[in-house]
């Protein structure tokens, strides 16, 4: 019950600063309501497989920070990701690309319009797709608007359950077109898988002599907070306290619940191999395709069985903590509504000295992995 630390979630933002605080000489108490550590990373196998219970995972970044820690936990496997859409009749590369524009326009067409962008780019590697719709030129626009309406537009409606033009420009930035015919899906030069999985990434993060681990353990039965003060079990906790969980929770709801968007992730075995790539887009009308992608596990791994697979067909939805589907929130809503309820939760929670609030949940934003690792190790150093 001696504890220095109490972190609320160990999925990355928690584990680390778990770790790295416990190896600071921190006595850490890690709780998780879910029956594993790893958050929304946690894979396991199946038949042989590494599934990624809750959607798939990729590590990259260009942090050599962020990789040379990591790497204390792990070997890699290097991966470079690829990711092929379903446009019209035809499989290409996405980002749309100099090679995607060659599948889906005519010879002549296709060399004006890849003439036309480096012309006016110049040494540019990549376009968002709402900078190029302000390009006046009309070849452009028709590219430009090729690519918004089978690309882009439909696949963040059904994604986001918005329209595109209400979504932050921050999600937007990350639909570019490429000047190039580069097909992986990241620039950055660390680009791995971890060999065992994270799952024994994060059992490894988390084996330190100092920490003790709760799973099956809802925070909220054994944390209170009350007019300024945090009890653990009943009892004043001086402590530091850091939450990594969704805000709107930890102060049950009481200004209104934040909203995300959630996900049905259908696990289905087939036969053989299913598709080309780890991952392919359905960017189409959620009439023709109700799913956003469908990623193949195997194909994550050299080495993999050849008559059968399994795969993860991906169906956006609302997030609704009570119903059976969609119970996980997976993705923050960025809106300028939204960001108001979230900045009066913070008004509550400055209330507590000594509670922090860390990652995408608690913080109400999108972090990819890598940069809420980074921001986790910031703030340990800080502590």
């Amino acid at each position: 019950m001696n504890y220095d630390v109490i972190v609320i979630g160990a999925g990355f933002a928690g584990a680390t600063v778990a770790e790295r605080l416990a190896s600071d000489g921190r006595k850490v108490l890690v709780l998780d309501k879910r029956n594993h550590v790893g958050g929304n990373a946690y894979d396991y196998r199946q038949e042989g497989i590494l599934i990624h219970k809750y959607g798939p995972h990729i590590f990259h970044t260009a942090s050599k920070e962020v990789y040379e820690y990591l790497s204390q936990f792990t070997q890699w496997v290097p991966y470079e990701h690829k990711v092929l859409g379903h446009i019209k009749s035809k499989l290409v590369p996405i980002p749309f690309n100099f090679k995607s524009i060659d599948e889906c326009f005519a010879t002549d067409k296709a060399q004006r319009l890849k003439r036309k962008l480096k012309d006016t780019f110049g040494d540019t590697k990549k376009v968002p797709i709402m900078d190029l719709l302000q390009v006046k030129d009309p070849d452009l626009k028709e590219l430009a608007n090729f690519v918004f309406e089978n690309v882009f537009k439909h696949y963040t409606m059904k994604q986001w359950g918005l329209a595109a033009e209400e979504i932050d420009s921050g999600v937007t930035a990350r639909v570019p077109v490429r000047l190039s015919y580069k097909e992986g899906y990241f620039d950055d030069e660390y680009q791995y898988m971890p060999k065992d999985g994270y799952s024994a990434l994060f059992e490894k993060m988390l084996s330190h002599e100092n920490i003790d681990i709760a799973l099956k353990c809802n925070a909220k039965k054994v944390i209170r907070l009350d007019s300024g003060k945090i009890y653990f079990m009943d009892k004043e906790f001086k402590g530091e306290v850091i939450y990594t969980g969704a805000l709107d929770e930890l102060f049950d709801y009481k200004m209104g619940e934040l909203p995300y968007r959630s996900l049905d992730l259908v696990l289905e075995r087939q036969e053989g191999t299913y598709q080309e790539a780890v991952t392919e887009n359905y960017p189409g009308p959620a009439s023709r395709y109700p799913y956003t992608r469908i990623t193949e596990y195997k194909l994550f791994e050299e080495d993999y069985p050849e008559d059968y697979t399994y795969i993860h067909i991906e169906y956006p939805l609302a997030y609704d903590k009570d119903a059976s589907k969609g119970n996980i929130p997976y993705y923050p809503i960025f809106t300028e509504e939204n960001q108001k309820l979230y900045e009066k939760y913070v008004a509550l929670a400055d209330d507590y000295l000594n509670l922090t609030l860390l990652g995408r949940l608690a913080e109400y934003k999108y972090y990819n992995m890598d940069m809420i690792i980074l921001k986790a190790l910031e703030l340990a150093k800080k502590m």
